[in-house]
């Protein structure tokens, strides 16, 4: 039923960080996992949603080391394979535009990336983010202001 009802959503909240959907698949897969390992210990304090949202996210992270480890690259190499792998990947329907806001979006920070993800993409409220992520929601708006004023500084740029 968990699949069913979050496998969408938790799909775009991957597929956004990774940009492949080979590399999403795999880590959606293994967020499934550990929900399904750890609902036992899901305490209820904030919604299941921000709980789901927030494995998600560790998976992303723990992809990410993982594969700069194994592969032994710098950030930089690593978010250029990135978007490689997305003018590569049958999956990406977008035009030129995307591409560039989705360039734009790999030079931010990974906390500005994902608070404008959610955001942006997602319209997540601030009070539902600052349960997902642990933040003030103060500090998610700033952060979220940030990551506009240098997309837009990258868009203008390039």
């Amino acid at each position: 039923m968990l699949v069913n009802k979050y496998q969408q959503r938790v799909y775009w909240i991957i597929r956004r960080m990774l940009l492949n959907h080979e590399d999403t698949n795999d880590v959606m897969q293994e967020t499934f996992i550990k929900i399904w390992q750890n609902i036992a210990n899901f305490r209820q304090q904030s919604g299941l949603y921000a709980w789901i949202y927030r494995i998600a996210i560790n998976e992303v992270y723990t992809f990410f080391r993982k594969k700069k480890r194994l592969r032994n690259l710098p950030t930089t190499e690593l978010k250029e394979e990135m978007l490689q792998s997305l003018q590569c990947d049958p999956w990406f329907d977008g035009n030129q535009a995307q591409l560039k806001l989705q360039e734009a979006i790999l030079a931010l920070p990974k906390k500005q990336q994902m608070v404008f993800n959610m955001r942006y993409f997602e319209e997540i409220p601030y009070a539902e983010m600052s349960k997902i992520l642990d933040t003030s929601k103060g500090s998610l708006k700033a952060s979220y202001h940030w990551a506009v004023k240098k997309i837009e500084e990258n868009l203008k740029d390039n």
